[in-house]
């Protein structure tokens, strides 16, 4: 069974840096792994992900050279630098097994974290 496990997220003023994790447990070697967040009143944004046989990332422009995206041997790591109250919101890990583009895409990936919050105050 594959599950997906968020580290707890946190809260920093505008300028600091945070560090997401996720556990991923039920799969040895996921062809692509994605973070999204959802900010209230808008959709879920794919924001970074990574092909790690490749190895390939990608970023969202909102978050281009201020996130980084990078795994460990059972962990997707989300680095977060220089963050802004606009980075606010719910973010989620998500993994697929097998081959999906564009990695961005929601509709990439069947299995999901629950999710965790993420405040930057100004």
């Amino acid at each position: 069974q594959i599950k997906l496990r968020e580290s707890e997220g946190g809260s920093v003023e505008a300028g600091g840096s945070l560090r997401l994790s996720c556990t991923v447990q039920g799969v040895s070697n996921p062809y692509v792994l994605a973070w999204f967040r959802q900010i209230p009143g808008h959709g879920r944004e794919g924001i970074a992900a990574i092909y790690p046989v490749v190895p390939s990332t990608y970023y969202a422009d909102s978050v281009k050279d201020r996130f980084t995206i990078s795994k460990d041997n059972t962990n997707l790591i989300l680095q977060m630098d220089n963050l802004k109250p606009e980075d606010t919101g719910t973010y989620f890990c998500a993994i697929r097994p097998d081959h999906c583009a564009p990695p961005l895409r929601q509709g990439c990936y069947p299995y999901w974290g629950q999710g965790t919050q993420v405040t930057v105050s100004s």
